[in-house]
């Protein structure tokens, strides 16, 4: 009992962090957001990519403002603490590669490690198999670090550098705002799917901007999560990964939007093997990355030059995964496309099994 009482004694904060986003994503799904996705990061960034005309998948286009309430609610976190610490420069290329197929196998499997727990949460058995291939791909890239795979370090850079990513969030929410209509038909706003369904802006934005204050303070992220537990037996943050799990069950089941199975299930498909091979792909980029990706916007919001880099690859990987069609497609129409994209996953598994193999000494 002493033991259980320690734990939850040093651990509180992370739990309470994960309660609040379980709680608040379902929130979200109440107040507008997709089924099973009150969250989901590659999602919500890949509608951003539509919304912008870098894909033209008409009901995956809108600019969320769930991304950029993390991105300045992790800002405003690391202010207040003095934690704002501009850097940059370990490997920008490969945090832009690792982020590109990070987000092709995340859509394969139709949605990020957050929504992978909320669909799970949600009653989506198709969930399981998706976080089976999580920690696979964690694991294996726990294997190269502990082989001594590194990207090097980054480097005390201007303010003006670290303030790329948030300007451009800024300049995401002016459009949102303004919603402008250009000759090219930019910006693009679905009509129809799950891009056209979404909460208020305002309640989503400032939603999100506590889950980013909580998540830079607690340094919340899934990948870890999973990454210490096997590489040190350490459940500090996997305490937090378990709350998000138990908030967001409980909140489904009081607000009624439990659906429980494998088929039918909302924004989701039964090919398992993509379900499983997406998560493995996008795991084992998050994990030679250093974060998931809600943990990249977090660090990209205190100041990380390297994970915006990270994250303007996953916006670029959202493009290409919808223009070459390796997208999971969701039910009733379940993948037709399969082909391309299990090619797609074994070249990005290819892509970072090397860079696994190579990158093993800092280059300073």
């Amino acid at each position: 009992m002493e033991k259980v009482k320690s734990f939850f004694k040093t651990n509180y904060l992370v739990i309470l962090a994960g309660l609040l986003i379980g709680v608040l994503a379902s929130l979200l799904q109440k107040l507008g957001n997709p089924k099973n996705m009150g969250i989901c990061v590659a999602c919500f960034e890949r509608d951003i990519a539509g919304a912008l005309g870098l894909h033209r998948a008409a009901v995956v286009q809108y600019i969320r403002p769930e991304i950029i309430g993390f991105v300045f609610g992790a800002m405003v976190a690391a202010f207040i603490f003095k934690e704002f610490r501009p850097r940059l420069g370990s490997a920008p290329i490969i945090r832009f590669i690792l982020g590109f197929f990070a987000m092709v196998g995340a859509l394969a499997f139709l949605g990020c490690p957050w929504r992978a727990l909320l669909r799970l949460a949600g009653g989506d058995g198709n969930a399981i198999l998706g976080l089976l291939g999580l920690a696979a791909g964690v694991g294996i890239g726990v294997i190269f670090i502990r082989n001594g795979y590194n990207l090097g370090r980054n480097r005390k850079t201007h303010p003006a550098a670290a303030s790329v990513l948030p300007l451009i969030m800024l300049g995401l929410l002016l459009l949102l705002i303004i919603k402008p209509v250009l000759s090219s038909g930019a910006v693009f706003f679905s009509s129809e799917g799950p891009g056209s369904q979404h909460a208020n802006y305002l309640a989503a934005l400032g939603i999100a901007m506590a889950i980013g204050f909580a998540a830079q303070r607690t340094r919340f992220c899934t990948m870890g999560a999973i990454r210490d537990v096997i590489l040190m037996k350490d459940f500090h943050l996997m305490s937090g990964v378990i709350a998000l799990l138990a908030g967001a069950f409980v909140m489904n089941l009081i607000l009624g939007q439990a659906h429980w199975g494998f088929s039918a299930q909302p924004i989701a498909h039964t090919n398992q093997l993509l379900n499983f091979g997406g998560m493995l792909l996008a795991g084992l980029a998050f994990a030679l990355a250093g974060g998931c990706p809600g943990r990249q916007l977090f660090l990209s919001g205190e100041g990380d030059g390297d994970a915006a880099i990270f994250v303007i690859g996953m916006i670029v990987g959202a493009a290409f995964a919808h223009n070459f069609t390796t997208a999971g497609t969701p039910w009733p129409n379940n993948p037709t496309n399969w082909g391309w994209s299990t090619a797609a996953i074994i070249v990005g598994l290819i892509f970072c099994t090397v860079i696994g193999l190579t990158m093993r000494k800092a280059v300073d």
